[in-house]
C-alpha cells in the first residue's frame, strides 16, 4: 500500500513567495495553513490536516470508509473499526487513529491478552494496544494512535505516518491471531455489527457494503513503520 505524497491535492502549503519569505496577501512562511485544495501544488509549509485530507488518502488507499453519527471516519474491516478522529482546539488539536477489535474474550482470557500485548509492545513502535472490559466482563482490545496536529505538522510526514497506523493496526490482528492460535477468518466476507455501515450519516467513500480486505504490500518506497514498526 504505497501513497504518492505529491499525488494529493494541496492543502494549505504555499510555495514559498518573495525574499522575505511572506505569502502575497496570506500568512507567513512557515506558519501552519489551511485552504481549499489546490491539485498539483505540494505543500511546502507545515499544514493543519482535516477530515478532507484523510478521506482523499483513504480512497487513494482504496479502502471504503463512512462517517459516523458522531461525524468521525470509519474504515471497517471483518474483526475490527479503525476510526480517524479530530479532536481539541488550537494549539491542542490532535488526531487519533484509534481501532476497536470486535472478537470479544472473557476474563479468563485477559492474562494471556496482557501478555500478548506486552509482547507487541516490545517489539513494535505503534499502535498502544490495551484492554478495555466493559460491565458484562467482556474483554476486548483497543489500538491507537496520536499526533499533534495543532501547530502544523509536516505534509509527507503526516501521510507516511497515517498510512503506516493504518496498516499496523491491521497487522496486529494478524499477529494476534498468530500468536494466541485463533481461527484465521480475516479475509473472509461478511457484514461488521454496528453503526459502521447501516448507520452512517456522511457520504462513503465508494461502496460500503462488506469491510475492507487485506491490504497488498508496501511499496519499495520505504513507509515508515509500514506494518509494524520495529522497535529498539
Amino acid at each position: 500500500m504505497s501513497v504518492d505524497p505529491s499525488a494529493i491535492p494541496n492543502f494549505g502549503g504555499q510555495p514559498r513567495g518573495g525574499p522575505d519569505g511572506r505569502q502575497p496577501g496570506g500568512p507567513q512562511q512557515g506558519q501552519p495553513q489551511q485552504g481549499q485544495p489546490q491539485q498539483g501544488r505540494r505543500p511546502t509549509a507545515p499544514i493543519l490536516p482535516n477530515q478532507e485530507l484523510v478521506k482523499q488518502l483513504l480512497e487513494r488507499m482504496k479502502l471504503k470508509y463512512v462517517v459516523d453519527k458522531q461525524g468521525d471516519l470509519v474504515a471497517p474491516w471483518k474483526s475490527f473499526r479503525t476510526y480517524i478522529m479530530f479532536r481539541g482546539e488550537k494549539q491542542q488539536r490532535i488526531m487519533s487513529v484509534r481501532t476497536f477489535y470486535d472478537r470479544p474474550y472473557t476474563l479468563d482470557d485477559k492474562p494471556r491478552l496482557l501478555e500478548s500485548v506486552d509482547e507487541w509492545h516490545h517489539t513494535t513502535l505503534w499502535p498502544k494496544v490495551y484492554t478495555h472490559t466493559n460491565d458484562e466482563g467482556t474483554v476486548r482490545l483497543i489500538g491507537e494512535a496520536q499526533m499533534l496536529i495543532g501547530v502544523g505538522v509536516g505534509f509527507d510526514h503526516f501521510v507516511s505516518s497515517l498510512v503506516s497506523w493504518v496498516r499496523a493496526a491491521v497487522e496486529f490482528d494478524k499477529w494476534l491471531v498468530d500468536r494466541l492460535g485463533l481461527e484465521k477468518d480475516l479475509e473472509t466476507s461478511g457484514e461488521t455489527s454496528g453503526e459502521t455501515s447501516g448507520e452512517a450519516n456522511g457520504e462513503p467513500g465508494g461502496e460500503t457494503n462488506g469491510e475492507n480486505g487485506p491490504l497488498p504490500e508496501a511499496g519499495a518506497d520505504g513507509e515508515p513503520g509500514a506494518g509494524p514498526g520495529e522497535g529498539a
